[in-house]
């Protein structure tokens, strides 16, 4: 079989966590090619995402690399036996970076996602004009129908969290709130919408004030996405140069403790309303 070309973000994390029973135990490729019949090409290939292997390998390689985590290994036989049907955002392959694509990826598998946010609304909150001008404020600037493709496809991503298929948390800090990427009447509509996405069940908006102090690592955007165990869990952070995506364990922890703390001292969802119903007023009184 030749390897794969485009791996999905799914295959990728299969071989990740099957370098990390390796590493675990202290073996090489090549050792652990010769121990479960493997070429030590074949061993770089699998851990890359690039080649398949069989449910019956995987519980070779995890009895060999001495893996007693039953949970993990059955996640994993799961995402070698599952189908994986096409996503939506497979469509975009080819017009948008790869980075997109992964995001899109990395949310649809989610059974639970949580994002922090400073700079800006939550990608899966943001109205089409706030999105539009979001994305319009690029350095060097994006061509208009380059705008407009980006937006189309975040927008789409929202049907996740908005149908109620996926619940949804979102701490977002005051700063946020007010940064105005095209005017008072685009801000003002857009905290409008998020009051009223406050209101699903399946949907929580938080707020982080000014006044809470200085937050660790509050400069991160990042969005949290639990697995189906959490060894599974993965975390998104979005740079200035496109997303990056976190699993191992050391990062997660870390990611973990920050939402630990943003739930400490965040608004309540009620106070969370009146907050940004009160900046909402504001905005509004500056478009007139």
């Amino acid at each position: 079989m030749a390897p794969r070309a485009n791996p999905t973000l799914r295959q990728r994390r299969l071989g990740a966590e099957l370098r990390r029973m390796r590493e675990q135990v202290g073996f090489g490729g090549s050792e652990l090619g010769r121990l479960v019949g493997m070429s030590p090409a074949q061993v770089t290939q699998m851990e890359a995402g690039k080649i398949g292997i069989s449910v019956e390998r995987l519980r070779t390689i995890a009895a060999t690399c001495m893996c007693v985590n039953e949970p993990l290994i059955a996640a994993l036989s799961g995402i070698i036996t599952e189908r994986e049907k096409p996503g939506w955002w497979e469509e975009y392959r080819g017009t948008l970076s790869d980075d997109f694509i992964d995001v899109a990826e990395f949310e649809g598998q989610a059974r639970r996602l949580t994002t922090y946010s400073m700079a800006f609304i939550p990608g899966l909150l943001q109205t089409g004009a706030y999105a539009s001008a979001v994305f319009a404020q690029a350095v060097p600037p994006l061509p208009r129908h380059e705008v407009d493709l980006r937006t189309a496809f975040r927008m789409q991503r929202q049907r996740l969290v908005r149908s109620g298929a996926t619940p949804y948390s979102a701490f977002i800090h005051e700063a946020a709130l007010r940064m105005q990427f095209s005017g008072p009447a685009v801000l003002a509509d857009q905290l409008d919408a998020l009051i009223e996405d406050s209101g699903q069940s399946t949907i929580s908006i938080r707020v982080v004030p000014f006044d809470v102090g200085t937050m660790p690592s509050s400069s991160e955007n990042f969005t949290y996405a639990e697995g189906v165990i959490p060894e599974l869990d993965t975390a998104q952070v979005d740079t200035s140069l496109g997303a990056r995506i976190f699993d191992a364990p050391a990062h997660m922890a870390r990611f973990r403790s920050l939402l630990a703390r943003f739930e400490s001292r965040a608004l309540s969802e009620e106070e969370t309303r009146e907050f940004i119903g009160s900046i909402k007023k504001e905005m509004e009184s500056k478009r007139e």
